[in-house]
């Protein structure tokens, strides 16, 4: 696992804005369908799919701004980038046969970035740390 994050840290900065803004569209091309392939396991089972999803475009996001914004404004946009995109994706849903907008997708969506950005924040303090 490592070693597959050394190598992924170095992928070329333009590479990590392709891969987000295609992140981003395959979210909005799978919410334009009237039901997704995704069978019900579990009740909620949705509100972990959107924390997942949407960690992962808060991952994408944080990788691709990653040194161009301050370390105090990489997680607070992240996180808003993250929200944002949740709030018009669930209103982009609204419009959609078989779908609706909900509040509770939309908490989900932005709690899974913000779940991502405290990790990634606790590890880059630790290693912050232990560095010194």
């Amino acid at each position: 696992m490592k070693a597959l994050m050394i190598y992924l840290n170095q992928l070329p900065r333009p590479l990590w804005g392709v891969l987000f803004a295609a992140y981003c569209l395959l979210i909005y091309v799978l919410s334009n369908q009237s039901q997704l392939p995704v069978p019900d396991v579990f009740e909620s089972q949705d509100k972990l799919i959107h924390s997942t999803a949407y960690a992962g475009m808060a991952w994408l996001f944080w990788q691709t701004w990653q040194g161009k914004l301050s370390n105090r404004l990489l997680p607070l946009y992240t996180v808003f980038f993250c929200s944002l995109y949740g709030v018009t994706d669930e209103w982009h849903q609204s419009f959609i046969v078989g779908r609706d907008a909900s509040f509770f997708d939309w908490l989900a969506d932005t709690l899974g970035a913000m779940l991502l950005v405290f990790f990634r924040y606790k590890k880059r303090i630790s290693t912050l740390h232990s560095s010194l």
